[in-house]
């Protein structure tokens, strides 16, 4: 095996024992992907990729589809957030849907920094994914609770938005 293939192995390979260490649902796609389930309060779940690459480790989750409406003041509200990240930053891929991004040198990946690396992913997905959909989802928000309330469904889940509805 080329000594290139071997790091990435034994980077994999760390990876792995990181992940059963800190008790995390992993699935594995080839040699060198990993997508590890991490639960949410605001969100019911996050899911992040880590990649394994030539000269980095690439993380990356989906944190939302592209804004409804009022998409750049979503965007504002991202970037200013980026300057109080660490490691991670939001992203917007080819259509504006919203990830956070993040690489590490390979030889930064240790147990302690997947675990750093992975919560603050999850607390920061967390913790902005509310005020993610006021700016950029009110009205489909507006909707889905006028909707829920005509057929006496509940609206449970969408208590976190009351105040947009004049509750």
């Amino acid at each position: 095996m080329p000594p290139r293939e071997t790091h990435k192995a034994e980077v994999a390979a760390r990876l792995a024992k990181a992940f059963d260490e800190l008790g995390l649902a992993v699935h594995r796609d080839g040699d060198d992907a990993f997508l590890v389930t991490l639960p949410g309060e605001r969100r019911h779940r996050t899911l992040v990729w880590l990649i394994v690459g030539a000269h980095e480790l690439l993380v990356e989750s989906f944190v939302c589809r592209k804004p409804d409406e009022h998409a750049e003041d979503v965007y504002r509200f991202l970037l200013q957030r980026n300057a109080s990240l660490r490691t991670v930053a939001y992203a917007l891929d080819a259509v504006g849907d919203i990830h956070l991004v993040g690489r590490l040198a390979l030889s930064s990946v240790t147990p302690e920094e997947i675990d750093t690396i992975l919560g603050v992913v999850l607390a920061t997905s967390d913790a902005d994914f509310n005020a993610i959909l006021e700016r950029g989802f009110a009205s489909a928000i507006r909707r889905e609770w006028a909707w829920r309330v005509s057929r006496g469904d509940s609206v449970k889940n969408l208590r976190a938005f009351r105040h947009l509805i004049g509750e």
